[in-house]
Order: C-alpha cells, then structure tokens, then sequence
C-alpha cells in the first residue's frame, strides 16, 4: 500500500478528541451516496419513459415512408414494391393512402386522417391493429363478408312500427357499408361504437354540373382501437385500401409506400438507399425525422434532471471541502513532524487528495449499490403506480443503464476530487518550523 494512501485511510479514522471532523466526514459520504443513487434512480425513469415511448412510437408506425415530391400519387406501385422490398435491411414493406378527412355522426365532427391500407400488410410494419379494444380488424380484409347484422344509425330509424322486412333492410344497408377503425377518444368524442354508422366527408370533393362538391361516403364502425397516444387515438382511421381509393377517386394510385426495417437507427442510411433505388420524383421520411422534436425534448429534460439532481453531489462537495480543511487544521502538527522526517510536500499534498477522494468513492460506490437497486426492484415489480388514463401506462418505467452508472461515478468522483485541491495545496504549504515553535 502506498505511504500516502495508507495516511489517509488513517486520518479517516478519527479518534474521541476528532469525533466532529469523523460526523462531517459521514455526512459528506452520505451526501455523495444520496446524490448517485438520485441521479442513477431519475435517469433510469427518464430512459425508461424514453424506451417505452420510442418503443409504442415505432411499434404504432413504419420506420421508413416512400411518396411522390408532386404529390400525384404513386402509378403502378406494385413492380415499384416488388423491387423495393428486395433492398438490404427492409424487413417489410406495405402500400398505403393518407387523407385529410372530416368524421361527422350527427351533429358531431371531428378532423381525421384516414389511412387506406391492406390489413395484411399493415401489421407487418405496424401495431395499431393490434390494439383494437373493441370489434374486430376481420372487416377490412378484402375477401370478407360483412356482417349480417348491424345496428341502424345516422337517419335510420329503429322504432315498434317498422315491419320485421323494414329492419331486415336496414340491417343489409349497413352491413354493406364499407367498414372503418376509430381511433378510442374520435370514437367518444362522436358517440360512436361498434356498429354505428359515421359520414367521411373529403375535402377534395369532385366537379358536377353544379360545381365542385365534398365527395362523401357512409361507413360502418367495425372496430375501435386505443394505442394509448393521444395523437393516434383522436385523430386517425382505418379503411380498407380499395375503399379509400374509390372515396378519393383516385383509382389505382397509393399516396406511400412504407417499409420496416431490421435496424432502427439506420434509418437515415436505408433511407437514401430507397430514395435511390426508387429514382427520380420520389422522398422519403423516417421515424428520427417525424419525432425529431420529441427526442429532443427528452434529451434536453435529461440533461436537466442530471444538473439539477447533480447538485446534491455539489453540497457533498462541500462537505467534503469543509472537512478536509478542519482536518489540515487538526493535523498541523502531524503535517509538520512528516515533514520534517523527510516527508515531501507533494506527498502531503497527495495524502489529502487520497482522503477526499476516499471519501467520494465510498459514497460513490454506495450510491450506486442503492441506485441501481432501487431501479431494479421499481422496474421487475412496479413498485410506483400511475392513472393510466392520464398517462397512458400504468406503472412507472424503469430503465437502469451501465453507461449512466460509469458516468455518475465519474462525475461523483471528479467533483470529490476538485473538493481536495485547496485543503491539499494548504497543507503542502505547511512549514514545520512555524508549525512546531510552540510544541
């Protein structure tokens, strides 16, 4: 063991008469673990938020989307989709229409995005039929039958005096409709459920005699889905492929091609390779670009949670400064004796620098012992509950990470350490003469 750390460890040590320099030196300790184990605990929740959002982002969406710069739609996009799906790192791809579209039950209205899509194809680059809660995704398959029954709505009447044939009719004029997914808060904020008849008006309209008119068209809600966020669940909408072609007549043309791939954080690369093999008059966005201002934000609220919550390490810093002077200052006569038996002043120097840094380490260490255990029981047992109504999970996420512990520790340790410099410089300055005079 080295001269100067076996000194240290000493002094740490304190006797009856240094009993107020050892509590200060415990506090110190206890506020450095206080600081680690806050900072290891708040950026698990602030990584786990982030996964898990980014997890249900790219999940409900493609990472890649294919469309035309004129806006004119995508011509015979099946050779187009044949070719593409053969790139490296696609994994899957669909064709899709997206349309700005107005909802309306009755007197109620609501802004959406209708998305035409083949059912098939759309699981295989996205989730969010697979979060339907109520009905059933079976409707938009093309080859399926509708349903025999509905229930009569938007103008329909449903009343004792109608004949049994009366409602037999009405049943068939629903089920006929063409089907549609809902998005959980449209379908509340329209009244509508499963069953219940909706008008999808598009802005686009078509030229008559009488001038340019809204095309609409009347649909049967057959399933409702709940993602869990807000964007997605109140303002998008499903429909088969064919439908949404026939509503915006727009024949055989697709609006997007969107694409999975096998790596996620390769999409700007996959992207210009698809740009590329697509040719000229074509663009593509992927998921970074489409959420870059989220990212953003939580980087930046974890940078701030790590200067804020770093803090507490600062006070412990103190701490650590305070004692190691009143330590200097009880061991002034030591200071001298070692120094007068040879002992350099860069080696008493060193001796208070091992001490403050003894000390950051101990709390280091057992922060993240605490840190990391705590964020290992909230992350397996789900030790704090939320309302998942407000935020869409119902549990906090916890996601403890290597990288953050080495980086605390770094920090935690640095910061102990710059706590030493003054007291250390002070006591390399002793002189033994002056120091022993009175002795």
């Amino acid at each position: 063991m080295r001269f100067e750390l076996f000194v240290a460890r000493r002094y740490l040590r304190a006797k009856r008469r240094q009993a107020f320099i050892g509590v200060i030196t415990a506090i110190s300790i206890a506020g450095v673990a206080a600081g680690v184990t806050s900072l290891i605990v708040a950026l698990a929740i602030n990584n786990g938020f982030r996964q898990d959002l980014q997890e249900r982002l790219i999940g409900s969406t493609s990472h890649i989307s294919l469309l035309r710069i004129a806006d004119d739609g995508i011509k015979d996009w099946q050779p187009l989709l044949a070719r593409l799906a053969k790139e490296p790192h696609v994994v899957a791809d669909a064709p899709a229409i997206f349309e700005q579209v107005l909802i309306s039950r009755g007197p109620r209205a609501r802004g959406a995005v209708l998305k035409g899509m083949i059912p098939a194809d759309e699981r295989k680059i996205g989730d969010l039929l697979n979060t339907i809660s109520e009905g059933s995704a079976a409707a938009l398959e093309e080859t399926a039958q509708p349903p025999a029954q509905g229930t009569p709505e938007s103008g329909t009447s449903n009343t004792s005096s109608e004949s049994p044939d009366s409602l037999a009719r009405v049943h068939a004029r629903i089920a006929a409709m063409p089907p549609i997914i809902l998005g959980k808060d449209m379908a509340d904020n329209l009244g509508a459920t499963v069953g219940s008849v909706v008008l999808v008006t598009s802005p686009q309209g078509e030229l008559t005699p009488f001038g340019m008119v809204p095309k609409y068209a009347r649909f049967r809600v057959a399933g409702i889905f709940n993602s869990g966020f807000f964007d997605y669940d109140s303002s998008w909408a499903f429909t088969r492929l064919s439908d949404a072609q026939r509503l915006f007549g727009l024949g055989d043309l697709i609006s997007v091609i969107e694409f999975k791939i096998d790596d996620i954080y390769k999409a700007d690369q996959v992207s210009r390779e698809l740009e590329e093999a697509a040719g000229k008059g074509f663009m593509t966005t992927n998921w970074m670009e489409q959420n870059k201002a989220l990212f953003h934000a939580l980087r930046l609220e974890r940078l701030v949670t790590f200067i804020t919550i770093g803090l507490i390490v600062f006070v412990a810093a103190l701490n650590i400064l305070i004692s190691l002077i009143m330590m200097v200052m009880e061991k002034t006569k030591d200071i001298a004796v070692l120094m007068s038996m040879g002992t350099r002043s860069s080696q008493i120097r060193n001796i208070f620098m091992a001490q403050g840094v003894l000390i950051g380490v101990i709390g280091t260490a057992i922060g993240l012992l605490l840190g990391f255990a705590i964020s290992y029981a909230g992350g397996r047992y789900h030790i704090i509950s939320l309302s998942p109504e407000v935020y869409s999970i119902d549990y906090v996420p916890f996601a403890p990470r290597l990288i953050d512990g080495v980086l605390v520790a770094l920090v935690a340790v640095g910061v102990s350490f710059v706590a030493t410099l003054y007291p250390s410089w002070s006591a390399g300055r002793t002189l033994p003469a002056e120091a022993l005079r009175y002795e």
